[in-house]
């Protein structure tokens, strides 16, 4: 075995007497210190305060430990051993005190930890909590805004478009476009068998969609998202955009949708989940059904009557108003959900599946088009394989 892998192996098992017989530099030991004060501790034994190692008591060594890792560590390895740190020793207190909290690495996980914590965030703290999760929504609308506004101004371009206009409403360069291949030489122009125009535009109302969002602790992720999603969604005028976030209680946020970070700070992660009680509160702002796109974005794990979410979710499709469920809108994996409740609403004409934020744009373009969305994701889910 080379020497470097002796010493990786050295660093990964974490003891003198791990056979390796492998010695660590200055560097390497500065990498084992930091790893041992959060794995070397069993997590139980981190809780139950029986700690032989670990990261102590005390702010300034948890804040030493976290300068550590940053400078030893990637910042993608960074946030794994924060979120491991959080878990394993119960560190929420390197989340309550705002030296500490700013030299945490911001990721989007930190940021459903700090929504979970809002409530009892120090008034001190709660200013640099804003600070860290606006660094990473200010992330991810770079990442994913001008997508989402491309896709969605196709759609409803597209969707608008009507190959039987009046005269004056005819998009000419769009129709000699499509009929170039009738160009008469005999005549020395384009015959016009298909006419493109987009004479509906004027009258069109403007399609209503309205993003309701499970907030219990499982749903951190997604709600993340979800807030980044309502913002970009909310500033397009072609759309009138809702956002409603629910456990047992209603949180109508809309108003707030201008800064994606008060939405997020608007939501109260953890508690249980009354699904029926949010899709009721959905349909009473609905005004006009065959315009409305509810999304409800849930495991679907309901607390409150199952029969009652079943016979509401099919009302509003009976009305006319285009409904998914998306277990997740996350990076994370497959999820987890109610497989039964998906199943029946699946059945209702509901699709139910997970959708990644990248491939959100596209899923909204879908559903403005009015495409068939569970072969959509079954496409998508094809194509990612």
């Amino acid at each position: 075995m080379t020497e470097e892998r002796l010493r990786k192996w050295r660093l990964v098992l974490g003891g003198e007497d791990d056979g390796t017989g492998a010695g660590l530099s200055d560097e390497d030991s500065g990498v084992d210190g930091a790893l041992a004060a959060l794995y070397d501790t069993p997590p139980d034994e981190a809780r139950g305060g029986r700690r032989t190692g670990g990261l102590g008591g005390s702010s300034p060594r948890v804040a030493r430990w976290l300068g550590d890792i940053r400078r030893y560590f990637p910042g993608t390895v960074v946030q794994v051993m924060q979120r491991d740190a959080v878990d394993r020793l119960g560190l929420t207190r390197m989340l309550l005190e705002p030296e500490l909290l700013s030299a945490v690495e911001p990721d989007i996980h930190l940021v459903g930890t700090l929504l979970s914590l809002n409530s009892v965030l120090p008034q001190e703290t709660k200013e640099t909590a804003r600070g860290v999760v606006r660094e990473v929504v200010a992330e991810l609308e770079d990442r994913l805004a001008e997508p989402t506004r491309a896709a969605v101004r196709g759609a409803l371009d597209r969707a608008a478009r009507t190959h039987r206009p009046r005269l004056s409403d005819v998009d000419w360069s769009r129709t000699i476009r499509a009929n170039l291949r009738h160009y008469s030489p005999e005549l020395g122009t384009v015959i016009p068998e298909r006419l493109i125009g987009y004479g509906r535009r004027a009258r069109q109302v403007r399609r209503e969609v309205i993003l309701c969002v499970d907030q219990s602790g499982s749903m951190a992720e997604s709600v993340v998202y979800s807030g980044v999603f309502g913002a970009v969604l909310a500033s397009m005028h072609s759309l009138s955009t809702r956002f409603v976030a629910f456990d047992t209680e209603i949180a109508d946020l809309t108003e707030h949708l201008a800064d994606p970070v008060d939405v997020l700070f608007g939501t109260q992660l953890g508690g249980g989940t009354d699904i029926n009680r949010a899709l009721a509160y959905c349909q009473s702002l609905i005004t006009s059904p065959a315009n409305t796109l509810l999304v409800l974005i849930s495991d679907l794990y309901e607390g409150g009557v199952r029969e009652d979410l079943l016979r509401r979710a099919a009302e509003l499709t009976g009305s006319g108003v285009q409904m998914v469920a998306l277990l997740a809108l996350s990076d994370s994996g497959a999820p987890s959900y109610d497989r039964e409740n998906a199943a029946a609403l699946a059945d209702l004409g509901i699709p139910a599946f997970a959708c990644t934020p990248d491939l959100f744009p596209e899923l909204m373009a879908a559903a403005i088009r009015r495409d068939d969305l569970t072969q959509w994701a079954s496409h998508m889910t094809s194509t990612e394989r």
